[in-house]
């Protein structure tokens, strides 16, 4: 038996907001350790403030994003990376005008259950 596993069709995440989730691996390959997912982030989406119970890290692949963490506001640019410790009270925005593709990588895995977004 091989020690690997190939992913060829990661699991897209439904979403109501126009977002695009592709999770590559995480909870929906069996795997809560770890999740790491594509994303793209249209014009004008933001998301609400959340504190979650995982470390996040985001690559931006193209564009900028938009993130509120603790009362302070980053933006980054393509090529950029950012580290969000767990516990931290963060919102997620692209105010710009292009569509920002990024990865994100969470330790342990996102889940809803972790993720403790605010209403």
């Amino acid at each position: 038996m091989p020690k690997y596993k190939i992913q060829k069709s990661p699991f897209t995440v439904p979403t109501t907001d126009g977002k695009l989730i592709e999770e590559i691996w995480g909870n929906s390959t069996g795997n809560s350790q770890i999740s790491i997912a594509h994303m793209v982030a249209l014009p004008n989406w933001s998301e609400p403030f959340q504190t979650p119970d995982f470390d996040e890290f985001t690559y931006i692949i193209k564009g900028k994003k938009q993130f509120e963490i603790d009362g302070e506001t980053v933006v980054l640019e393509t090529g950029q990376s950012i580290l969000i410790q767990k516990g931290a009270r963060v919102r997620y925005s692209n105010p710009f005008a292009e569509p920002c593709d990024y990865m994100a990588i969470c330790l342990p895995a996102f889940s809803m259950d972790l993720v403790n977004r605010e209403e």
